[in-house]
Formats: C-alpha cells, structure tokens, sequence
C-alpha cells in the first residue's frame, strides 16, 4: 500500500516538473519585452506603453505559476534550524500534520476565490484600465486558479512522501 502511495507521489511529481519546465519558458517573452522597452528608450527616445503591462503579467504568472515547482524542489520557507535535527518520521509528522491543518485549507480556500474572480474575468473580457493600451487581464487572472491547482496537486505529492517517512522512518 505504501509502495503505492509513492508511485502516485512519483506520478504528481512528474506534473510538478513538467509544469515548472514549461513556466521557466515564459522568462523568454518576458525579457524580450524588457530589452525591447530599454532599446526603445534609451536609442529611440521612444518608450513603449505595452511593455510593462506584459513584463508584470509574465513575472506574476511566473511567479505563480511556479509554486508548485519550488514546492517539489523543496524552496518554499520553512524554519530549518530545528526541522533539520529532527529524524525523518518527526519531520514526516509535522509535514503531514501542517499539510492537513493549513496547506490544503488555505490552497482549497484561495483556489475557489481565484477561481470564482478569474472566471468572472473571464466572461466579462476584463481589460486594464491602468494602461492606455487596454490590454486583457482574463489570461493573467486565470493563471491564479492554474496555479493553485498545481500547487494543490504537488501538495497531495508531498502529504504522500510524509506519510512514507512517517511509516518507513525516511524520505523517499
């Protein structure tokens, strides 16, 4: 049963990765709009009005969009001076016990608010009324309930891998 648990731990994580591949991507678009916005200054005298709209848009969805990812490779905050001297099955208890009592409430809570104000966005064709471009938000405010989801699917991968610590006494 547990040998289970960690294939399926095994096969969230393999999302985990492939959706923290794909988002690095999106530092490309991003830093082109970036060189072309310091070009068009600096060589031109002639500033764009889109390119800061696109670079925080990507950044936000980066960032974002890769939680799920840090969570995998273990990036996320955590007090480390006493975690570290605990043995496995300690560390998989309190994992666990944290996973339960805040982590999955709290991603559950804020992936049907996301969701409720992305989708809202969504019908509605939300565009910006801080830029005189107007571009669209809908794209970058879904790109919250996205990452929720995945955050919330590495979250299930991670309870998984403290029960098997709890269980065999290490971490997989």
């Amino acid at each position: 049963m547990l040998e289970r648990f960690l294939r399926v731990a095994q096969a969230l994580d393999s999302v985990g990765k492939w959706s923290g591949r794909l988002v690095a991507w999106l530092v490309i678009p991003m830093m082109g709009g970036l060189v072309f916005e310091v070009f068009s200054r600096r060589f031109f005298g002639a500033p764009t009005v889109w390119a800061y709209d696109i670079t925080y848009m990507l950044y936000g969805s980066m960032f974002t969009l890769g939680a799920a990812y840090t969570l995998l490779q273990k990036g996320h905050i955590r007090t480390d001076l006493f975690y570290n001297r605990f043995p496995p099955r300690l560390q998989g208890v309190i994992d666990g016990v944290l996973y339960l009592l805040f982590f999955f409430p709290g991603v559950a809570f804020f992936l049907w608010a996301g969701w409720d104000e992305a989708w809202h966005s969504w019908q509605i064709r939300e565009k910006s009324d801080a830029s005189p471009w107007r571009p669209p938000l809908y794209p970058f405010k879904m790109a919250l309930p996205v990452a929720l989801g995945l955050l919330l699917i590495q979250g299930v991968s991670e309870f998984l891998k403290s029960l098997y610590a709890i269980v065999r006494g290490r971490w997989p």
